[in-house]
């Protein structure tokens, strides 16, 4: 993949001469904070405004920013993580320190494991910025949600350690097949299928 780091980074530079790397600190196995690296998807800085999640739209997204996070180009540079062994390719995605001083007691169990680059989560909720669209507290529309279900399928990953796929479709069809055959909770199943509507958060 180095070759299309490269290309996105230059262009991503071109742009606004900015670091075209994202460097933030999520919590990663053993409530350890780890860098993760990513490609640079917004305006310098949009971190300081608060805003953990990004919607639809997002004003402090940059030209061509919502196609990388479609694909998931801008998670590339995290094969480096993997490389370092604080992360692996199949795990619960590391979460911000806002997020994880919320966690639950049974959330924390997520912090056993390394993270991944991809989950079952990342699958059902690849349209996240989608599912936040239009809310007036995008965060708390997060926190409402989504967070639950991401934290309750990476838990259902902690104990059965489960692979995720990338074709979403296909994939969400093997997700509800693997939530099935393991007698997961039928509302955890409804969610993950898409059989449930997200409110607006206002």
């Amino acid at each position: 993949t180095a070759p299309i780091i490269l290309v996105l980074m230059a262009a991503i530079w071109a742009y606004d001469r900015g670091n075209p790397l994202y460097i933030p600190r999520r919590i990663g196995n053993g409530r350890k904070p780890i860098a993760v690296y990513k490609l640079r998807t917004m305006v310098v800085d949009a971190d300081k405004t608060g805003v953990d999640s990004t919607a639809r739209g997002d004003s402090r997204l940059l030209p061509g920013a919502e196609t990388l996070r479609r694909f998931k180009l801008d998670e590339l540079p995290q094969f480096w993580n993997v490389i370092a062994g604080n992360m692996s390719l199949v795990g619960p995605r590391p979460n911000v320190i806002r997020e994880v001083e919320k966690y639950s007691q049974e959330e924390l169990r997520l912090l056993t494991v390394k993270p991944g680059l991809t989950d079952l989560s990342s699958i059902v909720f690849s349209d996240l910025a989608d599912r936040v669209a239009g809310s007036d507290d995008v965060n708390r529309s997060y926190e409402t949600n989504v967070r639950p279900w991401k934290s309750r399928l990476g838990l259902f990953y902690v104990d059965n350690q489960s692979v995720s796929l990338v074709n979403r479709q296909l994939s969400l069809k093997i997700v509800r097949h693997i939530l099935i055959s393991h007698a997961a909770p039928q509302s955890l199943i409804e969610h993950a299928s898409g059989q449930t509507e997200v409110s607006s958060g206002r």
